[in-house]
């Protein structure tokens, strides 16, 4: 047996070198503690957009990229993943690394999948993905041909209730195919649903006279009200359109509960380092308040409606639940 000669000032140097080494690997990890000590962004991150370029969630998530490119030169590269009813796109980053360099803008689309899709999306929103901060949002626009009779939202409630209206949607529980069905469990009205595969057809046939009444994407349709081919009935938000300021609200119109607001947010992958998620969602909610950018968000249709990562969380969940009773109440089904 071999005799152990180191005298205490060995141990102890011993002990400080293998102290030090240790310190050192721990330094080359890439740990939670380590992106808190200001180690993040060190990468490029991914900003999964699940819908198709060119598209209202696509510039949104756009100018905010370049907001954070330009203002933090952080490196923020767009990547889009559509299909699935915008499920393909999330599951992609419900999977992911968390690790802060892969994010997914939302919608109110989301919030209904989650309860549309339930146990079939490949992902649970609420569990699977962690909020960073919520954008903007923009209001749904009921509208009807010019040449319709139907001149205000008493006169539509009043037809409904009179006949059958045949109401379009860009399809099975998107936000038109929502407002649709509050806006009957609010009246107690029965329309009926034609669903199409977006927006831009349902309201073709609008125009041409083949359907009643859109509860349309604001975005979708402005430019068909401003250009006399549509009339506005009312805005589902709790203020006119500075674009249509003619344009009553839902609640001026009678019906105050029908506020609908096809929002946009941003999430991340479960499991994300607190610090990170703080870091990231506070500085998109900052430029966010950017006088440049909620001018810009203006521009888009948007309402610009910043919120840091603990009140996005809140406002989600909110959304989810109700529009989960709202789904289920309806009856509505994914196509």
């Amino acid at each position: 047996m071999q005799r152990n000669t180191e005298t205490p000032v060995d141990i102890r140097r011993r002990q400080t070198l293998c102290a030090g080494a240790a310190a050192g690997l721990l330094g080359i990890l890439p740990t939670g503690a380590s992106l808190a000590q200001g180690k993040w962004p060190a990468q490029p991150v991914n900003y999964v957009v699940p819908f198709p370029p060119g598209g209202l969630t696509d510039v949104a998530a756009r100018n905010v990229a370049k907001a954070l490119n330009d203002a933090r030169r952080w490196n923020v590269v767009i990547e889009n993943k559509p299909g699935g009813n915008a499920n393909i796109g999330a599951a992609f980053v419900a999977r992911a690394q968390p690790d802060g360099y892969t994010w997914l803008a939302i919608t109110l689309s989301h919030a209904a999948n989650a309860t549309l899709f339930e146990g079939k999306a490949g992902y649970d929103l609420l569990k699977d993905l962690t909020p960073l901060a919520g954008l903007a949002s923009s209001t749904m626009m009921v509208v009807v041909n010019a040449k319709s009779p139907i001149k205000t939202m008493a006169d539509l409630r009043k037809a409904a209730e009179n006949g059958k209206l045949a109401a379009a949607s860009s399809g099975n529980g998107t936000p038109p195919h929502l407002t649709l069905a509050l806006y009957q469990k609010l009246t107690g009205t029965k329309l009926m649903h034609v669903p199409y595969k977006g927006g831009a057809p349902s309201l073709t046939d609008l125009m041409g006279g083949h359907v009643d009444v859109i509860f349309s994407n604001y975005p979708e349709s402005l430019a068909h009200v401003q250009g006399g081919a549509l009339r506005a009935l009312a805005v589902t938000t709790k203020q006119r359109s500075p674009d249509l300021p003619d344009v009553p609200t839902v609640a001026e119109a009678g019906i105050p509960d029908l506020i609908v607001e096809n929002f946009t947010g941003v999430m991340a992958p479960a499991g994300l380092p607190a610090d990170v998620a703080k870091q990231a969602g506070e500085a998109i909610a900052a430029e966010m308040r950017k006088p440049e950018m909620q001018q810009a968000m203006v521009k888009l249709g948007f309402i610009p409606q910043p919120r840091g990562p603990a009140e996005f969380s809140k406002y989600l969940q909110a959304e989810v639940q109700r529009w989960s009773k709202i789904i289920k109440e309806a009856g509505i089904q994914a196509a």
